[in-house]
């Protein structure tokens, strides 16, 4: 702390020293006090000092500038009377508002706030009231009080060794995932993992990638910006058809054997064994994307596909469903021989994951704290889920199993066209997902310019991906009446 190694001078000095950092150009041509005034003038009148700004304590802005302290007090006052300053005794000096002059031209404004939907109904995002907060609480003030410089400090791209040692245990105990810590690179999502990756087997010689159709368009960008096809891998009812692959010629495939995005269907245990052996016969990689296996509801979580060959498979996984996309925490169990290259190309993509949430997510996980967050997680969303299946009206048919942070219901034949239902919730402040964006065919419709329904589609049906997981507790049922209300209105 800093008094332990300042001295009471230097204390004073840092405690004078208080409020905003201020960059002023004096003209003293006219006087120094006048030259002050109009600098702070014309900082207020360019919007440089935004309403409500904390201008430096007179004395701190008098040695900044070789003044008098007299001479900043005296120009303080001044402005304040033109009613450009607020002074209070034992106070901070603040920028009035609203700002006295319109913009000056360039002025830099604030980005326009993100519109958020009224009701939140997108798949794949956490409750953020859910978010273990003393938990996570009581592992950063560990982690600054025992490990400050560490935090401060460039990392390792691979990740932090405490973080990969906990994944490790934790992959092992509850995704079945066989691992060591030095398998194990960190990143900042998925969506780097997978970029990473699809840019590592391009370097390889590597030149298509099969995707699940319908799957994460997402995903399709990324690989697309690596250089590579996209080879589409289509799913039924047990799960993407690896017997397709034999004909592809892709050197990669990427799956969501737990739980098939976006139609919930697990990939059906002889599938696994297919999918793992194919990759051995034609020396190719799998990528498994467990982006929400945790959260099963009717059985124990189906474990990762990894297991069956870790030397082929590459395990990908995240907090984003866990505890939320924003925390950007993300990693990768591999085979052996992708460690290398994979870690070089993190240390070119961004040097390493920042390492303060690293270590509180290290020290949550060894602590088994995050294990309770995730038992609490299904109690809470079992019972959301099936609170949402209790209103949705009877002529939607739900898919998949009871898994994930969503559900979907494929839209009825005959009846109104996907586009008009996901209409109908907007104009109700609802926000959905519709199926048919996640379809390879629609995604290079869309890509070419091409605003027409394609007539491939009328033979699939629509479908929405409705999330139960966003809303906070409070929020839900609006949500849910909302939604109801939508759906139940006459639609041409």
């Amino acid at each position: 702390m800093a008094e332990e190694w300042t001295s009471s001078g230097e204390a004073a000095e840092i405690a004078g020293a208080a409020g905003a950092d201020l960059h002023l150009e004096v003209d003293t041509g006219g006087g120094r006090r006048a030259g002050l005034e109009r600098a702070l003038r014309e900082a207020v009148q360019g919007g440089r000092l935004a309403p409500g700004a904390t201008l430096p304590s007179t004395r701190s802005l008098a040695a900044e500038l070789g003044l008098s302290r007299g001479t900043v007090t005296a120009a303080y006052d001044q402005l304040a009377a033109e009613g450009y300053l607020v002074t209070r005794p034992g106070a901070a000096t603040t920028v009035a508002g609203p700002a006295r002059a319109p913009d000056a031209p360039g002025t830099v404004r604030p980005p326009a706030a993100v519109s958020r939907p009224r009701h939140d109904l997108r798949p794949n995002t956490p409750d953020p009231g859910a978010f273990p907060v003393r938990a996570w609480l009581r592992s950063t003030r560990r982690v600054l009080t025992d490990r400050a410089a560490e935090v401060q400090e460039l990392g390792d791209p691979q990740g932090h060794p405490a973080l990969r040692a906990a994944l490790a245990d934790y992959l092992g105990r509850a995704r079945g995932v066989r691992t060591t810590a030095d398998r194990i690179v960190i990143t900042t999502g998925f969506h780097q993992s997978l970029g990473l990756l699809a840019r590592t087997l391009a370097d390889a010689g590597t030149t298509a990638i099969a995707l699940e159709d319908p799957g994460h368009n997402g995903h399709r960008e990324a690989v697309l910006r690596a250089g590579l096809r996209v080879l589409p891998l289509p799913v039924d009812r047990h799960g993407a058809r690896v017997d397709t692959l034999a004909s592809g010629g892709a050197g990669a495939v990427l799956v969501t054997p737990a739980h098939q995005y976006p139609t919930g269907v697990p990939l059906h245990p002889a599938r696994r064994q297919a999918l793992t052996a194919w990759a051995r016969g034609r020396d190719a990689l799998v990528i498994e994307d467990d982006y929400d296996g945790e959260y099963r509801y009717d059985r124990q979580p189906v474990g990762a596909l990894q297991a069956i060959d870790p030397d082929r498979v590459v395990y990908c996984g995240s907090a984003s469903k866990t505890l939320g996309p924003g925390w950007r925490l993300a990693w990768m169990a591999l085979p052996p021989h992708l460690v290398e290259p994979l870690v070089t190309a993190k240390f070119h993509a961004d040097v390493h994951t920042q390492t303060l949430s690293q270590l509180v997510l290290a020290d949550v996980l060894a602590r088994h704290d995050y294990d309770r967050h995730i038992r609490a997680g299904r109690l809470r969303y079992r019972r959301r889920r099936e609170l949402l299946l209790r209103r949705l009206p009877p002529t939607l048919t739900v898919q998949g199993t009871p898994a994930g942070l969503y559900v979907l219901a494929t839209l009825p034949a005959g009846g109104p066209p996907e586009a008009a239902v996901l209409a109908e919730c907007a104009r109700h402040g609802v926000a959905l997902r519709g199926l048919s964006e996640l379809r390879h065919g629609h995604a290079a419709r869309t890509e070419g310019g091409s605003p027409e329904p394609h007539p491939a589609d009328a033979a699939r049906p629509g479908g929405l991906l409705i999330g139960f997981a966003a809303p906070t507790d409070s929020a839900y049922p609006a949500a849910l009446t909302a939604l109801s209300a939508a759906l139940s209105h006459p639609l041409p």
